[in-house]
């Protein structure tokens, strides 16, 4: 059932493992879109999640809340928080939060991975933050706020400051990837607009690590 619902938008908690809509194939068939729309048939996809990664997840509800949705996500109005686990010891930025600037690509021969780019690569912006560290993990808790909405932006970026996220089995060397049963990045708060009355709403959704 979705966290909310109304008569423009719902609200999903997603779980790492299930993809947002439909892969290629009948066994990719399964997804958070069509067991959504198995109970709100008007729910539109306005932005995805990675199969790994859990958390919040916005559906809108019929083709007028998804076009004013699209143009809030495409307007940077629409604010998301991340919590992850990344390897090693991140040392806090000097400022409130950090900032990554690479511009990313998709790595063609190697689809669906991403690349930087920097003659070609589009322009990807995340924000981030260290919250705690755990020695026994070897590991470091992050926030990490996405300025742009590229695939696979907040894996590349971490992997590209040294960084890789426990349980990333695209990005992760194997030492790091075996560290965790799954990807320890989740979508664990988002701010949007309401599609109908403008009202700033805000959800939020604790990570289960």
């Amino acid at each position: 059932m979705p966290l909310y619902v109304d008569n423009a938008l719902l609200v999903v908690d997603k779980p790492a493992g299930l993809l947002a809509v439909p892969g290629r194939g009948p066994d990719k068939a399964d997804c958070l879109a069509t067991r959504m729309q198995s109970q709100y048939p008007d729910a539109l996809i306005v932005h995805r999640l990675d199969m790994d990664t859990s958390g919040l997840m916005l559906m809108a509800r019929g083709p007028d809340a998804q076009r004013t949705l699209s143009h809030a996500f495409a307007t940077r109005a629409v604010k998301k928080r991340y919590i992850a686990w990344v390897a090693g010891r991140m040392t806090p930025p000097e400022a409130a939060w950090g900032m990554v600037d690479l511009p990313l690509i998709c790595d063609w021969p190697n689809r669906p991975l991403q690349k930087v780019d920097h003659e070609q690569g589009k322009s990807s912006v995340t924000l981030w933050r260290v919250l705690d560290y755990d020695a026994t993990r070897e590991a470091t808790r992050v926030e990490l706020e996405p300025v742009t909405g590229r695939s696979h932006q907040l894996r590349v970026h971490m992997r590209e400051l040294g960084h890789p996220m426990l349980g990333d089995p695209l990005y992760a060397p194997a030492a790091v990837r075996g560290r965790a049963p799954r990807l320890l990045l989740h979508a664990a708060a988002l701010e949007v607009p309401h599609p109908v009355t403008g009202a700033a709403c805000v959800f939020e959704s604790p990570p289960p690590f």
